[in-house]
């Protein structure tokens, strides 16, 4: 869901404004509680800061936190290294293998989270909570981190709603659709009618990717089926699992040629541009359309994704980006301040805002201030942000399939095999047989179930 930066950024080197040095103290104080963390004295300490969160105004906010936090703690140094969404799988299994891991990892999800926790490659952070103030967060927002041994192996950083279904008012209207679809057949409709004149109506995808992945499982949810049971048993071989399959065969001529391939970066474009007449995305979608195509900017709108039938109950993807610190990690103490320090205001309110309203604040006292407030995409959609808000705030993963279930540690792992883009491809591009292929796609998730 996010677009990703080339360059490794060195922001020790950025020059420090007297504004930023008072923000700095500030976020001195506001981590002051953690137990035992020290302002680091004598030789340089470098921390390593990864995410695949890197878009050019992340990145502009990013520079502004660490230079605060370096200005307030003279001798650390923090290195910004962006990382992608498909690759960090392999990026972190050789960062482990090798003990060579950064200090701080945000934006993965949660289920990345509890994943490493679950191997013993994840600190606690228990303190760093405790630091930012539980009493400060949404009630809820940290049990998706909860761990098998009473800890919490990560903090959330944002909530986003990853998949809602995005509209073009403008094109609806001369289609003759009044509202917003709500069932599957109302957007198999809906799409029919708005594609034409080099439209098309969806960018759903069919990659051989994690988008696919995370997309179809939305889809099998919302046809009121679901990957594992409350168990952690294969539960894939249901009706819903096969409804979701042929519908999803049903779109695929209403997306673009291109969509066989398409990722995060492809979809978002392709509705941004004003390729598709709808679109599935968090809610960067808002700021894009506003920067590169303003043209369309009054007419865009979201609804939550439709689902087989007004019987089903919607169902929101939330990845939960998170916080989280490696346990091999050097300068442990330093590294949980600076974890807590991402959660100042005086930072963590320009971040948020660099991608507004799709990575949505976690912490309350956040939501509800005035500086979040003001900025000019959300007084410009306060609807779609509070609705994006909502849908997230009840959203779910595959590792958080629903409320009361096991964790499932092991969804890192089925995410990176690619076995939900696989059962799509194989049933829906290549026309295989949907029971003995979702027969082998069980055999091969059941198999890393119990690695």
């Amino acid at each position: 869901m996010s677009k990703f930066a080339s360059d490794t950024f060195n922001m020790s080197q950025m020059a420090v404004t007297r504004r930023r040095v008072l923000q700095g103290a500030a976020g001195a104080a506001f981590v002051a509680a953690v137990p035992g963390l020290a302002r680091a004295q004598g030789s340089e300490v470098t921390l390593r800061w990864w995410s695949p969160q890197a878009s050019p105004a992340q990145l502009a906010m990013y520079k502004a936190q660490i230079a605060a936090f370096e200005a307030a703690n003279p001798g650390v140094k923090v290195l910004f290294e962006p990382t992608s969404d498909e690759g960090y799988p392999a990026q972190f299994a050789a960062a482990f293998a090798a003990k060579q891991v950064p200090n701080i990892v945000t934006h993965l999800p949660s289920f990345a989270a509890q994943n490493y926790y679950s191997q013993g490659l994840v600190e606690p952070m228990d303190d760093v909570i405790k630091a930012i103030g539980e009493q400060n967060y949404f009630p809820g927002a940290n049990d998706v981190f909860k761990t098998a041994d009473g800890h919490y192996c990560g903090t959330p950083i944002g909530n986003t709603a990853a998949d809602m279904m995005w509209l073009r008012k403008d094109l609806m209207e001369k289609a003759g659709i009044a509202a917003a679809p709500k069932t599957w057949d109302e957007l198999r409709a809906a799409a029919q009618k708005m594609q034409g004149g080099g439209i098309y109506g969806a960018p759903l995808p069919y990659g051989l990717n994690s988008m696919t992945s995370l997309i179809f499982i939305g889809f099998i949810h919302r046809a009121g089926g679901q990957i594992l049971s409350k168990d952690l048993e294969v539960a894939l071989d249901t009706d819903a699992t096969y409804n979701a399959l042929e519908f999803y065969k049903s779109m695929r001529e209403f997306c673009p040629p291109g969509a066989t391939n398409y990722s995060w970066g492809e979809s978002l474009t392709a509705f941004v541009s004003g390729a598709t007449a709808t679109g599935i995305y968090a809610g960067r979608v808002l700021a894009n359309v506003n920067a590169q195509n303003p043209t369309i900017a009054d007419h865009v709108t979201c609804a939550v994704y439709p689902t087989i039938s007004a019987d089903v109950a919607p169902w929101t993807f939330n990845d939960f980006p998170s916080v989280f610190i490696p346990k091999d990690a050097a300068n442990m103490d330093v590294t949980k301040k600076f974890a807590a320090y991402l959660f100042d205001p005086a930072g963590y309110i320009p971040q948020l805002h660099a991608a507004p309203g799709h990575v949505l604040p976690v912490l309350k006292t956040i939501a509800e201030s005035s500086a979040y407030l003001d900025n000019p995409i959300i007084k410009k959609y306060p609807a779609e942000v509070s609705l994006m808000a909502s849908a997230a705030a009840a959203g779910k993963n595959l590792g958080f399939e629903n409320d009361g279930w096991k964790a499932n540690v092991k969804a890192n792992q089925i995410i990176a095999s690619n076995a939900i883009a696989e059962l799509v491809q194989r049933v829906v591009l290549n026309g295989e047989d949907a029971k003995t292929t979702v027969g082998a796609i069980s055999t091969k998730i059941a198999d890393i179930m119990k690695g």
